[in-house]
């Protein structure tokens, strides 16, 4: 998976491999943004309630896919490693999207940084 971050808007580029396990027709998720309420690295709650529809799900080794949970919509990429970015949304599809890229805590950084400067809040 690659993420580009521009001015306003983060594009989250599937693999091949990683739209089979999501199972999802779509390699790109662009979201502007003034829709990401908030960036985080925090491990988000993951319950055997949430209805996966259509997904991957083995336990401790990848979730994948759409998931409904009692927050609404999500969307999962997550591997064993632990490494969470939580992309929390607003005025979109998901309510949450969570991912697991190498340097998720850089991604985070980034993310609130342009976010802030987007919203003139430079320190």
């Amino acid at each position: 998976m690659q993420l580009d971050l521009t001015l306003n808007q983060l594009t989250i580029q599937l693999e091949w491999y990683e739209q089979l396990w999501a199972f999802t027709l779509h390699n790109q998720i662009a979201i502007p943004l003034a829709h990401i309420v908030r960036a985080t690295t925090e491990e988000p709650p993951s319950r055997w309630t949430d209805l996966r529809a259509p997904g991957t799900h083995l336990p401790g080794v990848i979730k994948a896919g759409t998931y409904y949970t009692r927050q609404g919509r999500e969307f999962w990429y997550a591997t064993t490693d632990q490494k969470f970015l939580v992309l929390e949304l607003r005025d979109e599809a998901y309510q949450k999207i969570v991912l697991t890229p190498d340097d998720h805590q850089t991604w985070a950084d980034r993310i609130s940084q342009a976010k802030a400067n987007a919203n003139g809040d430079i320190p």
